[in-house]
């Protein structure tokens, strides 16, 4: 008796071959039925092809696409969690023991006590904590996702409207039937895929950033809201050692500056909600250059993945800014620049007479930020923005100039109303804002602040 025949009945159809795994991921998207042409089509792409860990690479992310649950929003928060939790522990992530918490505790109440001689904007009870870099990735995550979720929506607006004016400029019957079918049937799962991408490389961004941060909010971001400050003891270890300074002054340099971030977003509320406004303005007018894209695709080797999606990202975020986009980049960055700049003042203030390394801590920082970092590259790829205040120096000497006119006092008073926050224009002409700012101190300040905006209301 012969044995039955168990061999699969489509290895007699008409089907060109084709790996496994994108076969049955074609299948699953036609209900099981593979047309020929559609196969063809894949393969005279070159699909073939492609490398088998790759390809491996690949289809587990479009897993992860399609497992992820349904959310209502552009970005998917906990598909971009799980990936920069991913990240974090392939780079080695430790763990925060009892000894870095109650230190990083005891050195953020000696920060805050020493701010507290050099300004009076304050938030109250404030609590220092050690975080591993999971934690960090878990607690800020919902910023991240409110400060990307206008760009990601912007994107997958204009990615549905470029390919739907593709498809509409095809000349009829020029796709196979079954190609033209699943295309008709793929908006939602198109806008699905697009986002859970967007999703993945948010985690990648992030988790990379969180090996890189020491502390909380150090990309000048309300990353982490008062009363909790946050230390990152790995990576600040890693800083001393490589500065040859001890941790203890390190660390109570780092948490001065973090107090600083901490104090400054919760003493001016309209801060955190004015960088979020300049994203959104930005993300109002994205648009995606086909031609710039397709060019960029006949150009790369398929089988790199790394040059895949640099060469796509670059091209994809490299359009002509719009008027409006321009004003809300500009916007965001001397935004950026004013936060990191009054932090550069108020915490060599604070430091001076209390830490010998300050000096060479804050050139460390100052290089830092001048050398970037992969996180940064990575989010200029992702939403087209840069972390890295590039007018930081000029903002520093407008705080200066302020402070030189009328002290601590004068300074801070700069932050007391957005309409009266330095311009762009201002970190050109320092001089000129503290001559158009200059009021009498203590409480003839408060009064011609009042008369100023009650002027406003009445205009």
């Amino acid at each position: 008796m012969e044995p039955p025949d168990v061999s699969d009945p489509r290895d007699d159809d008409e089907t060109p071959d084709l790996p496994p795994e994108i076969e049955q991921l074609l299948r699953g998207l036609t209900g099981g039925e593979l047309d020929p042409q559609v196969a063809d089509l894949m393969r005279g792409m070159g699909l073939d092809q492609v490398d088998p860990q790759m390809l491996q690479m690949v289809m587990g992310q479009v897993q992860a696409m399609f497992s992820a649950p349904e959310t209502d929003t552009a970005v998917n928060p906990t598909l971009a969690t799980d990936t920069a939790r991913k990240v974090v522990a392939a780079a080695g992530d430790r763990l925060s023991t009892a000894s870095d918490r109650s230190a990083s505790a005891e050195a953020v109440h000696v920060a805050d006590l020493w701010l507290g001689e050099v300004t009076d904007l304050s938030a109250p009870a404030l609590q220092g904590t050690a975080w591993s870099r999971a934690e960090w990735v878990e607690a800020t995550m919902p910023v991240w996702t409110d400060l990307v979720e206008p760009v990601a929506e912007g994107v997958t607006a204009a990615v549905g409207d470029a390919m739907a004016g593709q498809l509409e400029n095809l000349p009829e019957g020029s796709l196979p039937e079954g190609v033209a079918g699943m295309l008709d049937q793929a908006g939602p799962m198109m806008r699905k895929m697009h986002g859970s991408m967007f999703s993945i490389q948010l985690g990648q961004g992030v988790g990379t950033l969180a090996g890189e941060v020491v502390t909380g909010c150090e990309v000048a971001l309300p990353l982490v809201a008062a009363p909790t400050v946050a230390l990152m003891p790995q990576a600040l270890r890693e800083l001393a050692e490589g500065l040859e300074v001890d941790e203890p002054q390190a660390r109570l340099y780092l948490a001065v500056r973090e107090v600083a971030r901490v104090r400054l977003f919760a003493a001016v509320p309209w801060l955190g909600p004015a960088v979020l406004a300049a994203v959104r303005d930005y993300a109002a007018g994205i648009t995606i250059d086909t031609e710039a894209i397709e060019e960029a695709a006949r150009s790369i080797d398929p089988s790199d993945p790394n040059a895949v999606q640099e060469a796509l990202q670059g091209k994809m975020f490299d359009p002509q800014h719009s008027p409006t986009q321009k004003d809300a980049l500009a916007r965001l960055e001397t935004l950026l620049a004013l936060v990191e700049g009054w932090v550069d003042v108020v915490t060599e203030r604070a430091v001076s007479s209390h830490l010998p390394s300050a000096a060479a801590l804050g050139e460390s920082v100052r290089r830092r930020r001048a050398t970037g970092g992969p996180a940064e590259k990575t989010f200029h790829a992702l939403v087209g923005l840069e972390l890295r205040p590039r007018r930081l120096r000029d903002a520093a000497n407008l705080f200066r100039a302020l402070e030189d006119s009328g002290g601590p006092t004068g300074r801070d008073a700069a932050w007391r109303h957005p309409d009266l926050a330095p311009s762009a224009a201002d970190l050109d002409d320092p001089l000129g804002y503290v001559e158009r700012s200059s009021v009498p101190p203590g409480d003839d300040l408060d009064a011609e602040l009042d008369a100023l905006l009650r002027g406003e209301e009445d205009g």
